[in-house]
């Protein structure tokens, strides 16, 4: 049985939409670090799922769980307040913890799971494949919590940390105007797929010629430079959803799917229409609570 490490951040939402009453419940990832005010709720929250190895646990902390404040002006647009302590890894903890895992899985809820001195140490001592969203790490924060768009230092060091990296569209326009040029210095930098989600559109993906699958890798060395030759790229287009839905997530939902189905050896484009299907799904859901239900199977390796 392969071996799927996740790390991100367990956050407690409170979701505001419209005239509705607040959403609260989990956000976030399902294997992190938990704040130690929140950890007995959450991990019976994890002793609740299935298909995880019998040593998944959180670690507790004793600074104060993540807590995130969401008003939505739309179902794209949102206000985001974070409030909380929980600490990011440094590489100390995380190399023993890893050591043993077949495969990562990281979502930067909060922006500071890693440090990219961190994610380097991971990149040089982790031999398996990594697939990254590195949504968080493009937000910063005021101080009174509330996110605010930020540009990524240093992008080609991030991305050279990672074998497949999740954005979304704004994300991808903060670094750089040009998408191709932009998706070229992605590959050069060792991406071996790129991924822009695009809403309610489906995703773009881009990828080397003639690339092997991007969540497999031996010991051919990582390339340099620009990306040589041309660019595979295209558009997978999403099922169509009800307007009013919770986009709550969507995200998260999506990259799962994906990882979880180029593990298991699908290909990039099959693989997308399976990751954006069930982001679809969970815009139908509202909160967290019975996502699982709804999700059940589509986000695990067959």
């Amino acid at each position: 049985m392969k071996r799927l490490g996740v790390i991100g951040t367990m956050v407690w939402d409170t979701i505001h939409r419209g005239l509705d009453l607040p959403v609260e419940e989990w956000g976030g990832i399902a294997y992190s670090l938990v704040g130690r005010d929140l950890a007995p709720r959450a991990n019976q929250f994890l002793n609740q799922l299935t298909h995880r190895s019998r040593q998944a646990r959180f670690v507790e902390v004793p600074q104060p769980n993540n807590r995130v404040v969401l008003h939505y002006q739309s179902s794209v647009r949102r206000t985001e307040c974070l409030s909380g302590g929980v600490p990011g890894w440094n590489w100390q903890e995380l190399g023993p913890m890893v050591r043993d895992l077949d495969a990562l899985y990281l979502n930067f809820i909060s922006g500071w799971e890693l440090t990219l001195e961190t994610a380097r140490c991971l990149r040089q001592g982790f031999s398996g494949p990594a697939y990254a969203d590195l949504h968080s790490l493009f937000l910063g924060m005021q101080h009174d919590g509330l996110r605010v768009p930020q540009p990524l230092a240093d992008p080609g060091g991030w991305l050279s940390c990672f074998d497949v990296v999740q954005l979304n569209e704004d994300e991808m326009r903060r670094l750089g105007a040009d998408p191709m040029t932009t998706a070229a210095m992605a590959l050069g930098s060792g991406v071996r797929l790129l991924v822009v989600t695009v809403g309610p559109r489906g995703a773009v993906y881009f990828s080397p010629p003639l690339a092997p699958l991007p969540m497999v890798r031996g010991s051919e060395p990582r390339p340099a430079g620009l990306a040589q030759g041309p660019i595979q790229t295209a558009r997978v287009p999403a099922p169509p959803t009800a307007e009013d839905g919770d986009p709550t997530g969507c995200g998260d939902a999506f990259g799962a799917t994906l990882c979880a189905r180029l593990l298991a050896g699908v290909p990039i484009e099959q693989a997308l229409r399976d990751a954006n299907a069930c982001g679809a799904r969970n815009f139908a859901t509202r909160g967290a609570g019975g996502l699982r239900e709804s999700l059940r199977g589509g986000i695990t390796v067959p």
